[in-house]
């Protein structure tokens, strides 16, 4: 069994930062792209960032494009989200996710495996 686990979330006054953790454990795999998604209340889970292996390229939704950056280690599952300028709407449960059968994808449907979530509180 494969178990995502997120990390660092916590309460932020807007302006400030938060760098999120995820990490993997339990049996071993390969997945071809890991990425963040955030649920905040009463709306649908939205894409916020992810990364190809293949090549470490990232990709970005466009609110969080220049304030956001995804990084980690293929080897170890390991991702993170550094997170700059954050504003109130970013407010959310961020969830880590990672796809085996997708090279690169925003479709929460395409991610095989998710960690439970994190809570991001940004005051204003």
């Amino acid at each position: 069994q494969v178990q995502l686990v997120e990390s660092g979330g916590g309460l932020v006054q807007a302006g400030g930062s938060l760098r999120l953790s995820c990490a993997a454990s339990g049996r071993t795999f390969s997945s071809s792209a890991m990425g963040w998604f955030r649920q905040a209340p009463g709306k649908e889970r939205e894409f916020v960032a992810a990364i190809r292996w293949r090549d470490r390229i990232a990709y970005y939704a466009a609110s969080v494009k220049g304030r956001f950056t995804i990084s980690g280690d293929n080897a170890k599952n390991t991702v993170y989200l550094q997170m700059n300028s954050l504003k109130p709407e970013d407010t959310a449960v961020y969830y880590c996710a990672a796809t085996i059968r997708v090279l690169m994808t925003v479709q929460p449907s395409d991610y095989d495996y998710w960690g439970q979530g994190t809570q991001v509180t940004v005051s204003s």
